[in-house]
């Protein structure tokens, strides 16, 4: 398996690279695309065998995972996790953004994505591209940052060397040209409270 890998731009993409990547993602493909922060691995949330790729690739157990989603816009959160009024006027303020959310996962939540706690993250970028591509495909796709540990700060921010590195373990990937080097910052939000779990691209003044 070699990854066909296609360029994706800021706005103006057309309505075929748009259907073509969603038609991987329905078919159990493993997509690398870049997001508002750094480079991504993701799949669909509906396809166990591609969760399972992903897990194989970034070698790490799924009960062991704290998985995060990108929904298409905050309508579609609450499909899969469980947001009080207080969450609610969190999300709609930071989102989109360079924010993961960590809330209590719904009943429609795949349950080998639902680690011991029962919470999910959930990310809305502020990159319309892959809105555009999680709107089109109907529900969330898993997401997680492309690994950083041991490498050098171009290997996962280069996409050329990404595709050296991931051609044969994933089907897709999406050339957005240089992309970030500081994952999403992390909050957990429960009980009309608030703990920021990773401080990274968003800016967290507000939440300490």
């Amino acid at each position: 398996m070699s990854a066909e890998i296609k360029r994706i731009y800021d706005k103006n993409n057309s309505a075929e690279l748009i259907d073509s990547v969603v038609q991987v993602l329905l078919k159990g493909g493993v997509i690398i695309y870049p997001t508002d922060t750094m480079y991504a691995i993701g799949c669909s949330i509906q396809s166990q065998q591609a969760v399972n790729r992903i897990c194989e690739i970034r070698q790490i157990k799924p009960i062991k995972n704290r998985f995060s989603f990108i929904c298409a816009d905050l309508s579609a959160i609450s499909n899969f996790a469980k947001v009080s009024d207080f969450a609610f006027k969190i999300l709609k303020r930071y989102l989109p953004g360079a924010y993961t959310f960590v809330l209590p996962a719904s009943s429609k939540v795949p349950s080998v994505l639902v680690q011991s706690k029962k919470t999910v993250g959930i990310r809305i970028p502020d990159y319309a591209p892959i809105l555009e591509i999680v709107k089109q495909l109907g529900h969330p796709i898993l997401t997680s940052s492309l690994p950083t540990l041991g490498l050098d700060l171009e290997d996962y921010t280069d996409p050329s060397l990404i595709a050296d590195q991931y051609e044969n373990q994933v089907d897709l990937i999406l050339d957005g040209g240089i992309g970030g080097m500081i994952p999403s910052s992390v909050i957990d939000l429960h009980e009309d409270n608030f703990d920021i779990l990773r401080e990274g691209a968003g800016d967290c003044s507000d939440f300490r």
